[in-house]
């Protein structure tokens, strides 16, 4: 009889919902695109699991590594190329390849080899190149595009890939950039061990970007309370009692979370076909990645409905709806802070046992991490209402402006900090995270030794490629400012298996300068490099008259060759070390070229530093492009003073995209939320209009309304983000360090959301404010 009974009191709300006439329709759809924005969110989450995967399965399928095996030319093989490049900050993954046998291992996405000079593109690639965009990338890519990369052949909608036909490429092998392969596709490679602290971050990066959409949900389904206030009287009036009137309540809002499950699931649909061309911080994805888990979509169906039915009852529980009036409409009783202060002590008191635990003592429990970020941010939408509240309430008296919207605030200060609840929520997560970040960085971030003062950028050559054209060609490019050239070979006592070997590098005076401190230096010299640490084969081998011997042979090269034989010359002379530009420190044999016989060319491997003018835009391109025109197969190295872990960075950057799109909700529910509350309020903006009130007087108003609880929930915010963000450097035993530049940049973004909504708010403001919304039916 119970659930016979719910079920009819539910239904008869439902009906309310979609029978209310035009007020109801408008205040069903506003309901309804508010939950609904929240569900396309959660609905977006499910399917990020996925779609990463998928993305890695994808990069797993087309991988052409041959970790150190080598493979013997057979019919079933393809020598492949690595001529990765970037073109404006932009990766381009390139491969040049030759089969060898009518059994070559064809690339995922492609339908057939393409012949010498011919590539095949990426959709993305295609479009790039055939636009102005990509005049300086067309240079570099002398191939006629003669097909396009099917989806399964690439890891995003925006990947710039191609795929390319050349000769000669088994001359060349050189892994890993030039190496024979059998097949496509990563070996079995034993599982890395996973790093609690990043998996720490991404347990907190969900919460943080997920908690901000159950609070808007959680707004939208109490959307219209003061109208749904005075049916529920009209029916206490006709005879139904206290719970009967709460569960038709419940059933309008069931009705509302349908519908917003309905309109989610739309804009959701919507968004997955936008998704394909869309990039977001250098992450793409296809709409056919986005497929929703069938359990986690089964669970937004059933959480969604349920949430807004609870939500609407304990919304009632203090609410006394009797025949003649609703006792909410009198001033609300005084708001209690004790019980307040328990959810985030809660919250800290469960993260606490976790305080000190680090990498080393295995992963963190994520229930408990999940447990403990959640009340303390639920924390910041309890302790809100009663800090607007409490601060309302002892403001003093002001302009007309001021006072209509602090008076307005004084009776519905849980109205104004419910709209704000979501922003101070995503702004306290968004602190704490961005203050693990910086904390965190300095572990995952390595310092190269590379001196960028001194080049920029730096190209090696293989054996047997000729240094000096690739230098002249570059010398001539625009935008370089110097270049260094040098050779490097191993010298060893014996034609094979050496005993004792040293270094050797070769180059003219002004680049050997750069490798150590000389005296005087002129074509034929040779020096010894002295004091450079753990050298010990240079003093035993540079002895002058010793005949040495150097290997021309190649990395993957199937013929040996016979080693060069030099013969240390008299008059060796002294140079101190000196730090080269990429870090190394120079030890061995500094030789000018003079000293050397031209056959021993072929057994040097070059290598080429260049700097840049950073004046010069596209510098950096115009070297890619002639090196890719005199060395091609070779790809120049660009330097930075650091390196940051790739895991790391994803994380980051998964972040950043959930940021934008927590970001995006949060307008769009903000926008929603406000339009309610001034559509309700249109006969009393009316009614102060044809009193004589300035239209400019209740903008302000509106202005003061939003500004006033925006303010207070930024500084709660802050207070709660820097304590979760402690207590999380804390836990991966990092250094606690405020970075207020951070604090303020969320704080401001926080701001400026509220200020775009405000100002988006004001037209349909004007119009609310026109004599016929006294108009009464």
């Amino acid at each position: 009889m119970r659930v016979r009974q719910l079920s009819r009191d539910l239904v008869m709300g439902a009906r309310f919902a979609f029978a209310g006439g035009r007020e109801g329709w408008i205040r069903l759809l506003l309901t309804g695109v508010g939950v609904g924005l929240g569900v396309s969110l959660l609905l977006l989450t499910t399917v990020l699991p996925g779609a990463l995967s998928t993305r890695d399965q994808r990069e797993d399928a087309r991988a052409d590594h041959t970790y150190g095996r080598t493979i013997p030319r057979a019919d079933n093989t393809l020598v492949i190329a690595d001529v990765d490049t970037t073109y404006r900050a932009t990766d381009v993954r390139g491969r040049v390849m030759e089969p060898e046998g009518s059994r070559a291992p064809l690339p995922p996405g492609l339908e057939r080899f393409p012949r010498p000079g011919e590539m095949v593109v990426s959709p993305a690639l295609k479009t790039l190149l055939a636009s102005d965009e990509g005049r300086l990338l067309r240079e570099r890519l002398p191939y006629r595009v003669v097909g396009t990369i099917a989806e399964r052949g690439l890891v995003g909608s925006h990947e710039l890939a191609y795929y390319a036909g050349g000769t000669g490429l088994g001359a060349r092998i050189d892994p890993p950039n030039v190496a024979r392969i059998d097949r496509f596709g990563s070996p079995d490679v034993p599982p890395q061990r996973s790093d609690p602290v990043l998996l720490l971050l991404m347990i907190v990066v969900f919460v943080v970007l997920l908690m901000p959409v159950g609070v808007f949900i959680a707004a939208a389904v109490r959307f219209g309370g003061e109208r749904r206030d005075r049916r529920l009287a009209a029916l206490r009036l006709v005879g139904a009692d206290s719970a009967m009137t709460r569960r038709i309540a419940a059933g309008e809002a069931l009705a509302g979370a349908v519908l917003g499950l309905a309109v989610g699931t739309v804009l959701f649909l919507a968004g997955r076909q936008v998704a394909g061309s869309v990039d977001v911080f250098g992450v793409s994805v296809f709409p056919s990645y986005l497929n929703p888990s069938p359990g986690l979509a089964l669970l937004v169906a059933v959480a969604v409905p349920t949430a807004a039915v609870l939500v609407t009852l304990f919304a009632l529980r203090g609410v006394v709806i009797e025949p003649l009036g609703v006792v909410r409409t009198a001033k609300p009783p005084r708001r209690r802070l004790w019980w307040r202060l328990l959810l985030p002590l809660a919250g800290l008191g469960t993260l606490y046992p976790l305080i000190g635990k680090g990498r080393d003592n295995g992963n963190f429990n994520e229930y408990q991490v999940i447990c403990g970020v959640l009340l303390l941010l639920v924390g910041v939408t309890a302790l809100l209402p009663w800090a607007v509240e409490a601060v309302v309430a002892r403001l003093s008296p002001g302009p007309v402006a001021w006072q209509l919207a602090i008076r307005r605030l004084q009776l519905s200060s849980g109205t104004a900090a419910r709209m704000v609840n979501g922003i101070a929520v995503a702004v306290a997560g968004a602190i704490a995270l961005q203050m693990l970040f910086s904390g965190l960085q300095g572990n995952y971030t390595k310092e190269l030794q590379h001196d960028v003062t001194r080049a920029q950028m730096q190209l090696g050559l293989a054996k047997k490629v000729p240094v000096d054209p690739v230098v002249g060609a570059l010398k001539a490019t625009k935008g370089v400012r110097g270049v260094i050239a040098t050779g490097d070979a191993t010298l060893g006592d014996r034609r094979q298996d050496a005993q004792q070997s040293t270094e050797m590098t070769v180059g003219d005076c002004a680049s050997l300068r750069e490798f150590g401190q000389l005296a005087s230096c002129r074509d034929g010299d040779v020096f010894v490099v002295k004091g450079a640490e753990f050298d010990t084969g240079t003093p035993k081998l540079a002895k002058p008259g010793r005949t040495l011997y150097l290997d021309p042979s190649t990395r993957g090269d199937e013929e040996k060759h016979a080693e060069i034989p030099w013969t240390v010359p008299h008059g060796l002379k002294q140079a101190l070390p000196r730090k080269s530009p990429n870090g190394a420190t120079a030890l061995g044999l500094l030789v000018t070229r003079g000293a050397l016989p031209t056959k021993a060319v072929p057994a040097f491997w070059g290598t080429v530093y260049i700097s840049i003018d950073p004046s010069v835009p596209d510098a950096k391109d115009y070297v890619r492009n002639t090196t890719a025109r005199v060395a091609p197969y070779t790809t120049p190295q660009t330097w930075a003073a650091t390196e940051e872990s790739a895991r790391f960075t994803s994380i980051r950057t998964g972040l950043f995209v959930g940021a934008t799109c927590v970001l995006a909700l949060i307008g769009a529910s903000l926008l929603v939320s406000q339009l309610e509350q001034l559509r309700e309020r249109k006969k009393l903006l009316s009614s102060l209009v044809a009193f004589g009130t300035r239209r400019r007087t209740l903008g302000l108003s509106v202005l003061w309304q939003t500004a006033i609880p925006i303010a207070l929930g930024l500084l709660l915010a802050s207070l709660v983000g820097l304590t979760l963000g402690a207590v999380l450097l804390r836990m991966t035993s990092a250094t606690v360090a405020i970075d207020w530049a951070s604090v303020l940049t969320m704080s401001g973004l926080g701001a400026a959301v509220v200020l775009v909504v405000t100002l988006l708010s004001l037209p349909p403001l004007l119009r609310l404010m026109r004599a016929d919304g006294l108009r009464t039916e």
